[in-house]
C-alpha cells in the first residue's frame, strides 16, 4: 500500500498475524503457549521440552508437535505477541521510529528500538536462538525487519542496487544477536546507553554524508 513519502514509496504491513483456525485447534494452541509461558516463568527457558509442555498442557505430545515442530518454533511463538507489537511500532507508530520521519531518523530510531527490544526479550529470544540458530533467518519477525531497514536504506543511499541494500540490511541487523546481547549484558556489564552509541557508529559508517 503506499505511504506518505511520495511516488513509489511503499510501508509495509505488519507481518506473523495469526491465521484464522477451528474453535479447537485454536484452544489447543492457546493451552500449548500458556504451558510453555509458565514452564519458562517458572524454570527458565531450558526447561521447556515438548513432552513437558504437553503434559503441563494436559495435550498430547504428538498435538503439540504438529502445532510447533520444535522447541525453536514453540519458543519464537511465545515471543510472537510482542513481535507484532514492535512490528506495528516501528511500521506504523509515532516518528522517528514510525512514518513521518526523514528516513535516516528512521533507521537509527529502530536500532535503537530494536536494541531496546532484544534487551526486554533476551531471555526468551536467547532460548530460541540456541535451539536452533538459523531459525532467526527465516522467522516472519526478522524477514519483515530486514525488508524495513532495507526500504529504509534504499531511501537514504538511492545509488544503491536492491541487491547491495539487502546485504547491507543483514550486516547492519547482525549484531542484534540475542546471545552477543546477552554476552555483552552478563558477562562485560555493557550498559544500553552504550550498546546504542556502538550501533550508532556502524550506521554512520554505512550512510552517506
Amino acid at each position: 500500500m503506499g505511504d506518505k513519502h511520495g511516488p513509489g514509496r511503499t510501508e509495509l504491513t505488519v507481518t506473523g498475524q495469526p491465521p484464522v483456525e477451528r474453535a479447537d485447534a485454536a484452544r489447543n494452541r492457546e493451552k500449548i503457549l500458556d504451558a510453555a509461558a509458565r514452564l519458562v516463568a517458572e524454570r527458565g527457558p531450558e526447561a521447556l521440552t515438548m513432552n513437558a509442555v504437553a503434559q503441563a498442557a494436559g495435550i498430547g505430545v504428538g498435538t503439540v508437535y504438529r502445532r510447533f515442530g520444535d522447541v525453536a518454533q514453540l519458543l519464537l511463538a511465545l515471543l510472537d505477541e510482542r513481535e507484532r507489537q514492535f512490528q506495528a511500532a516501528f511500521l506504523s507508530g509515532p516518528a522517528p521510529l514510525g512514518p513521518d520521519a526523514p528516513p535516516v531518523d528512521r533507521l537509527r530510531a529502530f536500532l535503537h528500538a530494536l536494541a531496546d527490544h532484544l534487551a526486554e526479550q533476551q531471555t526468551l529470544m536467547f532460548a530460541a536462538e540456541a535451539a536452533s540458530p538459523a531459525a532467526r533467518y527465516t522467522s516472519g519477525p526478522y524477514l519483515a525487519m530486514h525488508l524495513h531497514v532495507t526500504m529504509l536504506l534504499r531511501r537514504v543511499r538511492p545509488e544503491d542496487d536492491a541487491a547491495d541494500a539487502a546485504v547491507l540490511a543483514h550486516m547492519l541487523l547482525a549484531p542484534f544477536l540475542p546471545s552477543l546481547f546477552r554476552h555483552l549484558a552478563v558477562a562485560r556489564g555493557t550498559t544500553s546507553d552504550q550498546i546504542k552509541t556502538g550501533v550508532d557508529r556502524l550506521l554512520d559508517g554505512a550512510i552517506p554524508d
